[in-house]
């Protein structure tokens, strides 16, 4: 099964979402967002806590090292314990009690054993929230080991924590009219029919654009037939274009792909980042291309 073929499954029949906490403010806040976004598709949630065991150096390598291990693992097994009751409150509070949710408590890397926790528990989808600029560029363009995005396969949700639950009505799509955009597209509005909403596309064609005209009038005649509407704004500054696309036509979850590496890190720097979680925080639907 292909990649495409094994996401179109997915948003047909999505059944599990991971969702990585450290029970801070950031992962409460997302919590809210998975637990509608489970409830629209019918999903169970798995909640996954890691915690990190302290590392020795191996010429003081403390002989109780197991007791130490098996005491920090107890305390974070106790922590955890205490913390899902709250955010079962939570699910309680909005009706969603009947919302499956189980757990994963894991040592070590928290992108190592996400990445690891989706291809165990066949995950469809990932949703975590983000707390600050540095979070941002961790997972979006981090280095192989450390970024979400480089080797999670599945479509991430990432919500900042001053992004607060409201019910989607536009989803916004960002494509340069490739061929490929084109099955991200009929996923994004698979994912639409399910929550009622409508799909707005935006192209931002640059001085050095080369999708001509012919392309974007076959692309809305394949897709007339759908609830969206394409929009082309001309511009050279991408970043500062897509920022007043998601403000002015109020876009309540920002879709990107992940094309080139080099496209992504641009798009998502430390300047774009700071502005699309202060001045529009919206949550970034991350798809990935074949």
């Amino acid at each position: 099964m292909s990649k495409f073929e094994r996401q179109t499954l997915i948003l047909n029949t999505m059944k599990k979402i991971l969702f990585p906490t450290d029970f801070s403010d950031a992962a409460t806040n997302a919590f809210i967002h998975a637990l509608e976004f489970a409830k629209v598709v019918k999903a169970e949630l798995i909640l996954l806590h890691t915690f990190e065991i302290p590392v020795y150096d191996s010429q003081f390598f403390p002989e109780n090292y197991a007791s130490i291990y098996s005491s920090i693992e107890l305390a974070k097994f106790e922590m955890f314990k205490d913390e899902i009751p709250k955010l079962r409150t939570i699910a309680a509070e909005r009706k969603l009690e009947d919302i499956v949710i189980k757990h994963r408590l894991m040592d070590g890397d928290l992108i190592y054993n996400l990445k690891n926790a989706v291809e165990e528990d066949k995950a469809d989808f990932v949703i975590m929230g983000t707390n600050s600029v540095s979070d941002w560029t961790k997972f979006f363009t981090g280095s192989n080991t450390e970024s979400v995005i480089a080797g999670v396969e599945v479509p991430v949700l990432c919500v900042p924590v001053e992004a607060k639950y409201r019910k989607v009505k536009t989803i916004g799509f960002t494509t340069r009219y490739r061929e490929k955009d084109k099955k991200e597209l009929k996923k994004i509005l698979k994912i639409a029919k399910k929550t009622d909403a409508k799909v707005k596309s935006l192209y931002v064609k640059t001085s050095t654009s080369d999708v001509n005209d012919e392309t974007r009038k076959e692309w809305e005649r394949e897709f007339a037939g759908e609830n969206v509407e394409f929009l082309v704004l001309p511009s050279d500054d991408v970043k500062e274009t897509i920022l007043d696309f998601v403000l002015y036509k109020d876009i309540d979850i920002l879709t990107t792909i992940t094309h080139k590496r080099s496209f992504f890190e641009g798009i998502f720097n430390s300047s774009f980042s700071k502005k699309i979680t202060k001045e529009v925080p919206i949550p970034i639907l991350v798809m990935h291309e074949d």
